[in-house]
């Protein structure tokens, strides 16, 4: 389980973007995203970096 705050998470649109861009990378992964927190959890194969880098690139950096 992966856990990232993500600041800059702050509508649908940007919850679509989130679990798009997860699943680009592993189809099979399971994302729940939190907007009042701006937390997503994120049950996935791909290693955490890969992700954290995935979202940056998308424009959702983690804090």
């Amino acid at each position: 389980m992966i856990e990232l705050t993500l600041p800059d998470m702050t509508c649908g649109h940007c919850v679509k973007t989130v679990t798009g861009t997860v699943m680009k990378l592993d189809a099979q992964a399971q994302v729940q995203c939190d907007l009042p927190s701006h937390t997503v959890r994120i049950e996935t194969t791909q290693a955490p970096d890969a992700v954290r880098k995935a979202l940056a690139d998308e424009g959702y950096p983690a804090a």
